[in-house]
């Protein structure tokens, strides 16, 4: 793809910086087509889906749909996929619902930059299969358990973070849902019980406020928008943002992280403040290695690049940033979300409960 077709923000980033960057994770894509976190590194389903995504908006189709095809075709009998693989062998047999459900989101994301109707119905039993392992580890209050062990026993605990991306995942999966004809109605039902549960009852979630997904996740996944999401931000920005830099992973330690950055970026512009994510995508680009991949974090305390990786996830994360910051591809809104289905309501009344989100209270 020529420069000019992909995504770009004047004064931060040019159409041949984001290219060097789709390619820089392209060059790390195994023969598989399994993107790993750096060469030699493990691959997990979640990182190697939102690298996916990168190299759709940028334009390399072929080597997007390789990745999507290695999902296809990794993909074990009942849905899901494991953990952790390095180099083809097996490396955590667990699996993590969120890591699972991500598949949604790619598969959505593919299908509007490319139009492609026949990766879509190629890649709906692969959705299918995978939403329907996740929702099997529904509990009875709407949140989702966040991993299968390798024997099959369930980890019954929710993660706050991982339970917005799947709800995110959902309304993708619905929407696919409806581009191929087969409505889910027991997935809608499913969104609204864990959307309520994400808004209603935060006491079902562990405690991991420490750390900024916690903090920004239950925007960027859609369970809160417009006023109670930007109460969400402000509620803890002083916590996690530094102007110069970008944004902390965890609230205590002198680390900031690129993909957390981008993250919480796309967050901001999901509930209208484009500008503020501007400022934080030019931030973190003093993680910007020459050849167009993105170092993992800093130390700032002593100035130290912080591991010492350059991720094809945090790449991934500043290409997908960019596109929602200027709108490049059909799929810049993805996270937004404007358009995607919201499952079906519950009514808190009825659940006898009130929410803690609508006034940004909980940290």
């Amino acid at each position: 793809m020529a420069p000019g077709n992909v995504p770009s923000v004047p004064g931060i980033l040019t159409p041949s910086a984001v290219l060097a960057t789709v390619r820089s994770i392209a060059a790390t894509q195994e023969p598989s087509g399994a993107i790993p976190w750096f060469p030699g590194g493990h691959v997990d389903p979640w990182d190697h889906v939102e690298s996916a995504m990168a190299l759709s908006a940028g334009g390399l189709r072929a080597e997007a749909e390789a990745a999507y095809e290695w999902s296809r075709r990794t993909q074990r009998a009942d849905g899901s996929w494991p953990m952790q693989v390095r180099e083809g062998v097996v490396e955590d047999a667990g699996a993590d619902t969120n890591f699972c459900a991500y598949i949604a989101v790619g598969v959505w994301h593919h299908l509007l930059v490319t139009g492609d109707a026949v990766f879509a119905r190629r890649m709906w039993p692969v959705v299918r299969q995978a939403i329907d392992f996740v929702l099997g580890l529904q509990a009875e209050r709407g949140e989702i358990y966040w991993a299968g062990d390798q024997n099959g026993g369930i980890l019954p605990e929710a993660l706050l973070s991982g339970c917005s991306s799947i709800h995110h995942s959902l309304r993708c999966a619905l929407a696919l849902a409806t581009f191929v004809d087969e409505p889910q109605p027991e997935w809608e039902v499913a969104l609204g019980r864990l959307a309520h549960a994400l808004r209603h009852h935060p006491d079902s979630f562990v405690d991991k406020r420490r750390y900024s997904m916690d903090w920004y996740y239950p925007v960027l996944g859609g369970v809160l928008r417009g006023q109670a999401g930007r109460d969400r931000l402000w509620e803890r920005w002083r916590h996690f943002v530094l102007d110069e830099l970008g944004a902390r992973c965890v609230d205590d330690h002198p680390w900031v992280t690129g993909a957390e950055t981008c993250e919480l970026a796309l967050s901001l512009d999901a509930v209208g403040e484009a500008a503020l994510a501007r400022d934080l995508l030019a931030a973190m680009q003093h993680l910007r290695d020459p050849d167009g991949s993105y170092w993992t974090g800093l130390v700032y305390a002593d100035g130290k690049r912080w591991p010492e990786e350059r991720t094809t996830w945090t790449g991934a994360a500043v290409v997908l940033a960019a596109d929602a910051l200027s709108g490049t591809t059909p799929a810049s809104g993805i996270f937004r979300a404007d358009e995607l289905p919201t499952g079906l309501a519950i009514d808190g009344a009825r659940c006898g409960c009130r929410s803690l989100y609508a006034t940004g209270a909980p940290g």
